[in-house]
């Protein structure tokens, strides 16, 4: 499997290069050369397997001529072995047709563990092979910067270095960062939104000389090996619910568009996914791209769920490279005019065939309480702020047919965001017994301005530091 980029202008690389670029020299992002399709057959047999089978039997052709099956099997079983629950990513049916996919059974306690685990068993084997050190440097909007950490922190081959926005992100989302006191992990609090930590580090990546001397590398979603490896529980999940003789949808918070993409993927891989259904708050963008072709960038406004506070969702690209035929010439000048305008300019036709596969839905932070507060007085199963948004938005925008059921993402667990809860349903869910002294543990961090230079300067001494 070989992997081009979206604008064209970067060589294309194996699975193992694309895990350790990251994000493409020319500013693209990596997308595999042709697609993996399973028939209904292989589809079949999948059904029953343990999580850690389907997962890497479904990476396993995006990572042909690099890993082995067998190797997978046992990065799989190694990354899901200490998830909380047996199934790693449970169904809880919440009425009639729609079924929440519990993913945050992780050690983070989100779905972006799923992903992460798998990239600490990926980076480990490369690395190891080729006798290397890299320096991750990541934005995280809340979820993925203590993801990444936990799943990099004490490896011997790996420094980490995570941008957040300084008072962006819940108290619980912050200490799962910045309680990690180990060598090789250093905390940024930058002052800014996450789009101003995401730029900073787009432009570390773009900085040839900066890149080269500190061996960057990825691990939120740009990296391609991290959608691949959220594409299992998407099969997992319709596998359950009968397919791929009964056609599902699915519901996704989305901010950075990545964890709806793998869904996207799946769907390009063969699953009967009928519908993408994809739920925002305040910030936006995607909604009324999907809904009026109206790709315009706002100001990022603070809201309940952290995480969406997003309005450059860095995975939109990807779709955008295939809505536009795989033309990485159209799908560069395009991300340019966006980058100077804040405007995206896509084609009417382009668009009519994403908004016929994709519905979109923004809820507000009081519409979002209310939304909590719903879903537990009917099931006694709470919803977290994010999540609320995806069970409003497949009770609004599911497929005509009653019979298709509708999995929504559920992101995190409640208790990250005790906040939000304690307003919509009057308590503060509790954390689970390996995070029960979070508030307790000693912090460290490093709060920097807006400023590129500055902080590349600290994750140059924090890679030097490490690396004598």
């Amino acid at each position: 499997m070989r992997y081009v980029s979206t604008r064209g202008e970067a060589p294309a690389r194996d699975f193992e290069g694309v895990l350790l670029a990251g994000l493409a020299e020319d500013g693209g992002l990596f997308m595999p050369e042709s697609w993996p399709e399973f028939p209904a057959a292989e589809w079949r047999a999948l059904r029953g397997l343990p999580y850690a089978e389907i997962a890497a039997r479904v990476v396993a052709p995006f990572a042909e001529g690099c890993l082995t099956l067998a190797e997978l099997r046992g990065m799989t079983a190694a990354a899901y072995g200490g998830f909380s629950h047996a199934a790693v990513v449970p169904l809880v049916q919440l009425d009639a047709r729609t079924h929440a996919l519990e993913l945050f059974h992780g050690p983070t306690l989100a779905f972006k563990d799923l992903a992460m685990q798998l990239l600490g068993q990926l980076f480990d084997h490369a690395l190891e092979r080729r006798g290397e050190r890299v320096t991750i440097v990541g934005a995280t909007s809340g979820d993925t910067g203590s993801a990444a950490i936990e799943a990099c922190r004490d490896r011997r081959n790996i420094d980490i270095a995570i941008l957040h926005p300084l008072g962006r992100t819940s108290e619980v989302q912050r200490r799962q960062m910045t309680t990690v006191l180990s060598a090789n992990v250093h905390n940024i609090a930058v002052e800014g939104d996450f789009d101003t930590c995401q730029d900073m580090v787009k432009a570390m990546f773009a900085d040839t000389a900066f890149r080269s001397e500190m061996k960057l590398s990825a691990v939120n979603s740009i990296n391609w090996a991290r959608v691949a490896a959220q594409i299992p529980y998407y099969v997992a999940a319709a596998l359950a619910l009968g397919a791929p003789d009964r056609p599902v949808a699915v519901s996704v918070p989305t901010g950075n568009f990545g964890n709806v993409l793998a869904a996207w993927a799946a769907r390009r891989m063969g699953l009967p996914i009928e519908r993408l259904i994809i739920s925002a708050n305040r910030n936006d963008i995607l909604p009324r791209f999907f809904t009026a072709n109206d790709m315009t960038a706002r100001a990022v406004e603070p809201s309940l769920s952290p995480s969406m506070d997003i309005q450059v969702s860095s995975n939109f690209e990807r779709l955008l490279f295939e809505l536009l035929g795989r033309d990485a010439g159209a799908t560069a000048r395009t991300m340019r005019a966006f980058r100077d305008t804040g405007r995206m300019p896509v084609p009417d036709a382009a668009w009519r065939e994403a908004a016929g596969l994709f519905r979109g839905v923004a809820l507000d932070d009081e519409g979002t309480l209310r939304e909590m507060r719903r879903v537990h007085a009917a099931t006694s199963w709470l919803p977290d702020p994010h999540t609320a948004t995806a069970t409003y938005a497949a009770a609004h925008l599911a497929p005509e047919d009653p019979a298709i059921p509708v999995i929504v993402a559920a992101t995190a667990h409640p208790a990250k965001f005790p906040d939000a809860a304690e307003r919509a349903v009057g308590f503060r869910p509790a954390l689970p017994p390996h995070l029960a002294d979070l508030m307790r543990r000693e912090e460290r961090l490093e709060v920097m301005p807006n400023d590129l230079e500055a902080v590349e300067a600290a994750v140059r001494r924090h890679a030097r530091r490490n690396a004598n």
